[in-house]
């Protein structure tokens, strides 16, 4: 078997193996490290798609951004304990139902469509310097727009957490002076 190959299913069962421990981890410390394996795994299958792009982005927008924000998340507030938590599973019967319907639905596709197979090697370029170009060119604006923006919404949500932190702490101290 080739590499290529080899490192396609490597990645393909790295992503399902951590997306199963994702669902089915009852802790929420593993499920996000797990994640964090499943986002590599997608972004090694971009790279196997010839979506250099795509696999930039999953790296560093799901992995450096919102993985680290939610572990971080999770790490902050492991001392809350006045939280109410249901961990029960519901609905597993309508559950097991839909995923095996869509399961066949995926599996005939699969079987029923015919595959053209060519024998000449694909010619594919990078997506990235284009883009790249464009983004620095023609949508400079727009793109600028969307930084400011989204760094304006992380001091918003930095200053309403700390507003209600303070709210929190004052009420405690108010209510243990009683």
């Amino acid at each position: 078997m080739e590499l290529t190959v080899i490192l396609f299913y490597v990645f393909a069962l790295l992503t399902l193996a951590s997306g199963v421990v994702v669902v089915f981890s009852k802790n929420v410390v593993h499920s996000a490290f797990a994640l964090l394996f499943t986002f590599f795994g997608v972004a090694g299958l971009y790279v196997f798609l010839m979506a250099d792009f795509l696999a930039i982005t999953q790296l560093l927008i799901y992995v450096g951004g919102i993985l680290v924000l939610l572990l971080f998340g999770v790490m902050l507030t492991t001392k809350v304990f006045d939280i109410q938590v249901r961990t029960g599973t519901l609905h597993i019967l309508p559950a097991t139902v839909v995923v095996a319907l869509i399961a066949t639905i995926l599996v005939v596709l699969f079987w029923g469509t015919e595959w053209k197979m060519s024998g000449a090697p694909l010619d594919v370029t990078s997506t990235a310097p284009a883009l790249g170009e464009k983004l620095l060119t023609t949508y400079v604006l727009p793109f600028e727009i969307a930084s400011v923006v989204l760094v304006v919404a992380m001091i918003g949500a930095a200053m309403i957490a700390r507003r209600d932190r303070k709210d929190r702490t004052s009420a405690r101290s108010e209510g243990g002076s009683r």
